[in-house]
């Protein structure tokens, strides 16, 4: 009988969706929580709970896996670890073949050797590609147009394999726009560059930047403007827990989207952000960007079916505030001034 703690594996749990898993693992899982981030995008101010083992290194470094493996017995893995930009994995997608789908092996070889066969993996979307069916389910043809989404959907089908070749069992999180902070604005969003639509309006209307460039505004939705189907960061913290349980369960591999099943358009969270924070949004009008389809929204009822998991954000507004108070309040600073 083996004498080690029993922990959770977080890779990538020092990263914005990483890190608020990392918080709601520690307040409700029996288990010790470990991460493994190498804090190059992610930030080590954020993870709050001493308790919690960071270990600063790389995914790819088998000594470093091994040295965790070893120290610990790893229950399951909750693999958040990856890049997540779509522009980036256009211009350099071997960075992103490397790093989002060979890297991994390092993790999914230890799992193998000391018999963790519980593997929860941060999917994504963007492995569906152009939409051929509004809401999404599970069932849509993946056919993702980047190689960040096809990196992500590469790695599902090695997982797949593994549940054939030695009894890996996977549950694989499809995320739609991950969006929100912490509501007590302990940790937040902070990426650099940011992408994402809603710190990006709340920073013009904060000065941070000089304004929001809305990209498309004859797209055939009901104002002209790309509809996204935002998910609020605890609610996806909160499916990663449900799959936990699911998993330890004896749950079989599965695909489940997150997502409200609500789209909100540009121009509605350019007036929802203005309601919130009282302040009028500097934007201006550009082209479409190629490859950006004009809706995406989830059909989560799998999610709801199985893992017991619905999304409690339902209210865009409610979104918006999180991430409003976060911004404007003292924790982000820590962010840029501390790596532990």
């Amino acid at each position: 009988m083996s004498l080690k703690e029993k922990a959770v594996l977080v890779t990538g749990g020092a990263g914005y969706i990483g890190s608020h898993t990392v918080r709601q693992l520690v307040e409700h899982s029996a288990s010790r929580v470990v991460v493994l981030d190498s804090l190059e995008r992610g930030h080590g101010a954020s993870i709050l709970d001493p308790s919690v083992k960071l270990f600063t290194g790389d995914i790819a470094d088998s000594d470093l896996v091994e040295e965790i493996f070893t120290a610990f017995e790893i229950e399951a893995v909750i693999h958040f670890a990856a890049y997540t930009y779509v522009g980036e994995s256009v211009a350099e997608p071997l960075k992103y073949y490397r790093n989002n789908t060979a890297a991994p092996l390092t993790i999914l070889e230890a799992m193998q050797r000391h018999g963790c066969k519980q593997f929860i993996f941060s999917s994504t979307a963007a492995t569906y590609g152009n939409p051929v069916s509004m809401p999404m389910t599970e069932e849509h043809p993946q056919q993702p147009i980047n190689p960040y989404g096809a990196s992500k959907l590469m790695l599902e089908q090695i997982i797949r394999d593994c549940e054939t070749a030695w009894g890996l069992r996977a549950v694989f999180l499809r995320y739609f726009n991950a969006s929100g902070c912490a509501p007590d604005a302990a940790i937040g969003e902070d990426h650099d560059p940011e992408t994402h639509l809603i710190p990006l309006i709340l920073m013009a209307i904060s000065g941070e930047r000089e304004h929001i460039t809305v990209f498309g505004e004859d797209y055939e939705t009901p104002d002209g403007t790309c509809v996204r189907d935002y998910i609020h960061v605890l609610d996806l913290a909160n499916a990663h827990l449900k799959a936990l349980d699911y998993l330890g369960k004896g749950g079989s591999t599965v695909a489940c989207n997150l997502g409200t099943g609500k789209g909100v358009s540009v121009r509605e969270m350019l007036t929802i952000a203005e309601s919130v924070t009282g302040t009028k949004v500097p934007v201006i009008y550009g082209e479409r960007r190629p490859g950006d389809p004009g809706e995406l929204v989830a059909d989560s009822a799998r999610a709801k079916e199985l893992l017991g998991w619905e999304a409690e954000y339902t209210d865009v507004r409610d979104i918006v505030a999180t991430a409003w108070k976060w911004m404007t309040g003292p924790a982000k600073g820590r962010y840029a001034n501390v790596k532990r």
